[in-house]
């Protein structure tokens, strides 16, 4: 039922609520650890990887810095230096650090998803003497014999509980067969990283 004596007093209730155009303190705390993180994320990554990354100078200097910090305490301040410094980028700079980030992750769940692929086709191989001729028709380059070979150590190695030094060359042979550009490409980037950390 509407009260008649309402508004009667010459205000509106509205009057008096204050207008928040301002984040809450709640959100603002939300953006800061999310800062804090993508900082701590960075801090964990190989120098080389920071180096990649766009940022302003000054901020990939404290997360470097940080790196260095072995003391515990120390490393906590500097941390919270790196959280500061990371509240001072726009947000464009922010989207950018976390679409590299973002990249990173996707990549190694790519790599780990590929990494399983192969351990299964090694174990098919030592299961199955079938799979070495499917192997054969797939990538005619391989050398039949020495993976034969390798197959019948890596069979025995298991039986007698021995370390698995066929079944980890079986491995590294696939590694090759399935990617010999990507494994080109890895070494030009090792080469590369390896003349970085020299200079």
């Amino acid at each position: 039922m509407v009260n008649p004596n309402r508004g009667a007093v010459g205000f509106k209730s509205s009057e008096f609520e204050q207008q928040y155009d301002r984040p809450s303190k709640s959100q603002l705390k939300r953006e800061s650890t999310a800062l804090q993180q993508l900082g701590e994320e960075l801090v964990s990554q190989p120098k080389e990887r920071v180096m990649r990354v766009p940022m302003p100078e000054d901020v990939r200097e404290v997360i470097l810095e940080c790196q260095k910090i072995k003391d515990h305490e120390g490393r906590r301040r500097q941390m919270q230096f790196v959280g500061k410094k990371m509240r001072t980028l726009e947000e464009d700079e922010i989207a950018a650090i976390q679409k590299v980030i973002d990249s990173w992750k996707g990549a190694s769940k790519a790599e780990t998803a590929a990494m399983h692929a192969l351990e299964k086709r090694r174990d098919k191989l030592l299961a199955d003497d079938k799979a070495l001729t499917e192997l054969k028709e797939q990538y005619p380059q391989i050398d039949v014999q020495q993976l034969r070979t390798l197959i019948r150590n890596a069979r025995k190695e298991q039986a007698e509980s021995k370390p698995p030094k066929a079944y980890r060359e079986i491995f590294q042979i696939l590694k090759q067969l399935q990617s010999p550009s990507k494994a080109a490409a890895a070494s030009a980037d090792e080469s590369d990283d390896d003349d970085t950390e020299e200079e």
